[in-house]
């Protein structure tokens, strides 16, 4: 695997966002206040370096040249940005989030009440290895594991079988790296900017989206946010390898990705009329519309997801009510997102093909992300009026 250091091996013709003590918060999220570090036309494509925050973090040693080397790693194969951001930025572990998040991007005609789509075109990993880590406090099993006082941060290297990428880990410490998973590279944050000037925490997602840890989120997802302030405010973080749904010892296998988005206007009446009033993010994959809930309480999430599940078949498809709740119960499965990051996130997997015979009078109206649909700057649909 080549090492993607910033700024290197880039594509032509394609907006560039690093990751500098310039261009991140580190543990908070952008609100209202802050300027843009990039502005973009809807439509636009664009490409950044994330930078993970396992290895960057206090109890990894603050300086991730050292943590990585000490684990194997050539310093050439460290990645330069994470080692500036370490050096440069400054977090208060006692009420700042751990994630390393690049943004706000301004996106010309974003405004409250439309949504921001983005869509991930690639998403490429930066280094041949990664880490998982369980803190007290922290996970599904808070008290429990780590056994120690300590927290325990797996170093997991990269490595290939077949034509694919899959994580290494071994069965005991010391041992061979027999256990191969396989590598899903998403980015756990992708959020908009919130209202007023008092920046959000990293890690509860929200209405803004946030750290919504969703899997799902990989090349070929797009992923619907209501826009809380003027020119949307986007902003991506938390890269992931890999992470199965509840994301139970606390992190994911993280590690830095260079990403590739596509972002679109989708206007308030346009997504009124294809996905219904949304309060919370929203994603299409290519064979799943997938609503979401969050809340603090696991059960309310789902209860959350639910309502939501429910408003997308009854405005997109025009779908009865009742006759909706039957087909969620018979046919939707509702995946539990996480359950680590303080408001706990729920999201339900809708199969496109089950509605491929709604005949053309009760199509829904198309937007962003359905096929055939082309990028465009905020462009309505037929007969609806922004």
């Amino acid at each position: 695997m080549p090492v993607l250091q910033p700024g290197e091996g880039l594509p032509e013709g394609v907006a560039y966002l690093p990751s500098t003590p310039g261009t991140v918060l580190w543990g908070r999220l952008p609100c209202a206040a802050d300027a843009p570090v990039l502005r973009l036309a809807a439509g636009d494509e664009l490409v950044v370096d994330t930078v993970s925050h396992e290895g960057l973090l206090e109890d990894q040693g603050s300086d991730p040249l050292a943590y990585f080397t000490g684990h194997g790693v050539s310093a050439p194969h460290v990645l330069r940005d994470a080692v500036e951001v370490a050096a440069a930025c400054h977090r208060d572990p006692a009420s700042d989030g751990p994630h390393v998040v690049t943004g706000p991007v301004h996106v010309e005609g974003a405004q409250p009440g439309d949504l921001l789509a983005v869509t991930v075109l690639a998403a490429d990993p930066r280094v041949p290895y990664g880490v998982i880590s369980n803190r007290h406090g922290r996970g599904a099993l808070p008290g429990e594991l780590p056994r120690g006082e300590r927290a325990v941060s797996v170093f997991t290297p990269v490595g290939r079988r077949g034509d694919g990428l899959v994580g290494l880990l071994p069965l005991q410490d010391g041992g061979a790296r027999v256990v191969a998973l396989p590598l899903a590279p998403f980015l756990g944050i992708v959020g908009v900017a919130t209202a007023g000037d008092e920046r959000a925490h990293s890690v509860p997602p929200g209405a803004h989206g946030g750290n919504i840890d969703i899997n799902l989120l990989q090349v070929g997802t797009t992923l619907y946010l209501p826009v809380q302030v003027p020119g949307g405010g986007l902003y991506v973080g938390d890269p992931h390898f890999a992470q199965g749904d509840g994301e139970v010892a606390l992190t994911a296998l993280e590690a830095s990705l260079r990403v590739r988005l596509r972002v679109d206007v989708v206007p308030r009446a346009q997504a009124l009329a294809a996905l219904g009033e949304l309060d919370g993010p929203l994603l299409r994959t290519p064979e799943h519309l997938v609503p979401t809930g969050l809340d603090p309480d696991l059960d309310e999430a789902v209860r959350r997801c639910v309502r939501a599940a429910l408003a997308v078949l009854v405005a997109r498809y025009g779908m009865a009510e009742h006759l909706a709740f039957a087909y969620l119960s018979a046919a939707t499965d509702v995946d539990i997102s996480q359950v680590v990051d303080r408001v706990c996130g729920a999201h339900a997997r809708i199969r496109l093909a089950d509605f491929a015979d709604v005949p053309p009078a009760a199509a829904p109206v198309p937007v962003l992300g359905d096929p055939g649909v082309a990028a465009s700057p905020a462009a309505p649909a037929p007969g609806v009026q922004p």
